[in-house]
C-alpha cells in the first residue's frame, strides 16, 4: 500500500482526489492569509488618506500666515535660574563630614589644600600668603555691621611713638593681597599646619580632638554671632565672643578663606561663617572710642581686641577690620596705669595678670603691617615687670608685688618672651621654666587650672627643648582625656568640663573649652620667633 507524501513545511496539503480511475494531485500553493495580513490592508489605505489631509491642513494654514503677516514663532527660552540664598543667610552646616584633621570629628584623614607652596621643605613651612583672599569684593562684614565708623579716615593719634622692630606706620606695607600681615601666624595655613603639628609634638589624636571642639563651640554660638559665658560673666558678650573666635582664627579659619572642593567635587565644609558672624557681632559691639559694649573690664577688652588684631593680621583685611582693631589698640594704650600696668578700668593701677592680656593685644597689633603701637606703652610695661619680678634674673612674678607664684609667673615670662625676646639662653626664661617645672607640671589627679595651663605651656613651647617635649606629652594627652567624648552626652560633646580656677567660674564651660583649644593648636597657632637651632633670637635681634 503506497503513502501519501507528507506535505514541504509551510505548504498546504495536497488534494488527492480520483478521475477516470486515476489519481490527480491538485497542489494549493501559497499560503492562507492571516487576521494581521487582512487588518493591515485595512489600516494603510486610512493612514495614508488620513496624513495626505494633515499635510494639505498645515500647507493651508502656512499659505494663510504669509498671506496675513502672521510673526514666525520664536523658539521657547529656558526658564529664568532660582535665585541664590544670600551668603550670610545660609545656614551653617555643622556636619563636619570630609574635612581635614582639626577641623574634623572623628574623620581620619588630611585633606590636601591646593595652595601648596611651590617649594617642599622637611623643616615647617613658613609662607608670605594671607590666610583667605583679602583682595576677593566680599564685604559681607563692611555691610552687615552697623557701627564701622569711616575707615578712610586715620585712627592712628599722632602723638604715638611708634614702637620698632616690628610696628607698621599706616600707608607703608599690608596692601590688600600683598601677603600675611603678621608672620607669626604663618602656621595657620594649610600648606603648614599639618608640618606644625607633626614637627612640633602633636598628633593626629590632639588634632581630632581639635575638632570636636571648634564643631561644639560652633554649635554654642548665638543667633546674632556672639557667644556668652555659663559661668557668672555672661554678660561679657565682647570677651566671650572673642575668646571663642581664637580658635577658629588659630585653625586656620577666616571670614575670607576660599571655598574648595574635595576630589569628589563636594563642598569641604568650614567654618566661614562662623567667623564671619562673629566679626561682624564684634564690629557691631565696638563703640567710637575703640571700647566694646558687653566688656566689663580691661580683661574683657584686651581678648576681644585680640581677636580683632589676628583676623586682621591673618586676612590683611584692611577695608573691614583695620580700622577697629587699631581702635581697639588706641584704647588699651590710652588706658595703661601710671605704674605701667592695667587695671580692671582705663587708668587704674593693675596687676600682673591684666598686665599679660594687654600685652598679647598689643604684640598682635605690634606684628601686624599698617598698625602702631607706642614704644613707650612698651616700655612702661616692661617697668611694671621689673617692680614686681622676683630674683637676680627675674625669674619669678608675682600680683603687685615680687612675690612670685606659678600661675603669675608663667604670665610673666609670656610678656618677657614678647617684649623682650627672652627665649631658652636667657638665664631668667631658664629659670623660671625650671621653677614652674618643679612646681605644677600637667597631668592626671592635678587641678585642672586652664588659665595658669595657658599660659605656661606657650612659656614652655617658646622655650622649647627637651622640658617642652616632657610639658606637651603630659598636657596633650590629659587634655584629650578630659575632652566629654561620650556621644550619650550629645549637649557637651566636644567640650571640656569647667575648671575650679576663678577664671571657669566667671566663664564656664565655655571660657575652659576655648583654653583647652588654643592649648591643643599650640603646635601652630604662633611660629616662634627664633629657633634654637639657628643659634639665638635671629629675629628679635634685627
Amino acid at each position: 500500500m503506497s503513502k501519501k507524501p507528507k506535505p514541504a513545511d509551510g505548504a498546504a496539503a495536497p488534494d488527492l482526489t480520483v478521475k477516470d480511475g486515476k489519481q490527480v494531485i491538485q497542489l494549493v500553493s501559497g499560503f492562507e492569509e492571516t487576521g494581521n495580513e487582512r487588518l493591515l490592508k485595512k489600516i494603510i489605505p486610512a493612514c495614508v488618506i488620513s496624513g495626505a489631509l494633515h499635510v494639505a491642513v498645515a500647507a493651508t494654514f502656512l499659505l494663510f500666515g504669509k498671506m496675513f503677516g502672521t510673526a514666525e514663532a520664536k523658539p521657547l527660552e529656558p526658564p529664568p535660574p532660582l535665585a541664590m540664598e544670600a551668603e550670610e543667610d545660609k545656614p551653617v552646616n555643622q556636619d563636619l563630614t570630609r574635612t581635614n584633621e582639626g577641623l574634623e570629628t572623628e574623620q581620619d584623614t588630611s585633606i590636601e589644600v591646593p595652595r601648596e607652596a611651590n617649594v617642599t621643605i622637611e623643616a615647617p613651612q613658613v609662607t608670605a600668603d594671607p590666610i583667605g583672599s583679602p583682595d576677593t569684593d566680599t564685604n559681607l562684614i563692611r555691610d552687615s555691621a552697623a557701627v564701622l565708623g569711616n575707615v578712610t579716615d586715620s585712627v592712628i593719634d599722632p602723638g604715638l611713638n611708634i614702637d620698632a622692630p616690628g610696628a607698621g606706620i599706616a600707608g607703608l606695607g599690608g596692601q590688600l593681597g600683598s601677603g600675611l600681615n603678621n608672620a607669626t601666624l604663618s602656621g595657620r595655613s594649610a600648606s603648614s599646619r599639618d608640618k606644625m603639628v607633626t614637627a612640633n609634638g602633636g598628633s593626629k589624636g590632639s588634632q581630632l580632638a581639635v575638632g570636636r571642639g571648634l564643631a561644639w563651640l560652633a554649635a554654642q554660638q548665638q543667633n546674632d554671632g556672639t557667644w556668652k559665658w555659663d559661668g557668672s560673666k555672661s554678660d561679657d558678650v565682647a570677651a566671650a565672643t572673642g575668646l571663642a573666635l581664637l580658635p577658629f582664627l588659630a585653625a586656620g579659619q577666616t571670614h575670607k578663606i576660599a571655598d574648595w572642593k574635595d576630589d569628589d567635587g563636594k563642598t569641604v565644609i568650614k567654618y566661614k561663617q562662623t567667623v564671619l558672624k562673629g566679626l561682624i557681632a564684634l564690629l557691631r559691639l565696638q563703640k567710637p572710642d575703640g571700647s566694646f559694649r558687653g566688656a566689663s573690664n580691661m580683661y574683657a577688652h584686651a581678648i576681644a581686641s585680640v581677636a580683632l588684631c589676628e583676623a586682621y593680621g591673618m586676612t590683611g583685611d584692611k577695608a573691614q577690620l583695620l580700622d577697629a582693631a587699631q581702635k581697639s589698640v588706641n584704647y588699651i594704650m590710652k588706658g595703661q596705669g601710671q605704674d605701667g600696668s592695667w587695671g580692671y578700668q582705663p587708668n587704674a593701677a593693675g596687676d600682673t595678670s591684666i598686665v599679660g592680656w594687654q600685652l598679647q593685644a598689643l604684640q598682635s597689633a605690634k606684628l601686624c603691617k599698617d598698625m602702631v603701637v607706642d614704644k613707650r606703652v612698651m616700655d612702661k610695661a616692661r617697668s611694671f615687670l621689673d617692680s614686681v619680678a622676683e630674683g637676680s634674673n627675674k625669674a619669678k612674678y608675682g600680683y603687685r608685688a615680687p612675690k612670685g607664684t606659678p600661675t603669675l609667673t608663667a604670665v610673666g615670662l609670656l610678656c618677657r618672651y614678647y617684649l623682650d625676646g627672652w627665649g631658652p639662653n636667657n638665664p631668667g626664661m631658664a629659670d623660671g621654666v625650671d621653677y614652674l617645672r618643679k612646681s605644677i607640671m600637667p597631668g592626671k589627679g592635678k587641678r585642672f587650672d586652664m588659665y595658669y595651663y595657658y599660659y605656661a605651656s606657650q612659656v614652655m613651647h617658646f622655650h622649647d627643648g627637651a622640658i617642652w617635649k616632657e610639658w606637651n606629652e603630659l598636657m596633650r594627652e590629659w587634655l584629650i582625656d578630659l575632652q566629654v567624648k561620650d556621644a550619650k552626652d550629645a549637649k557637651n560633646y566636644g567640650s571640656w568640663a569647667k575648671d575650679d580656677h576663678w577664671m571657669g567660674n566667671n566663664t564656664g564651660r565655655l571660657g575652659t573649652t576655648c583654653m583647652s583649644l588654643l592649648t591643643l593648636e599650640i603646635y601652630y597657632r604662633h611660629t616662634p620667633l627664633y629657633k634654637r637651632d639657628m643659634g639665638g633670637l635671629k629675629e628679635l635681634e634685627k
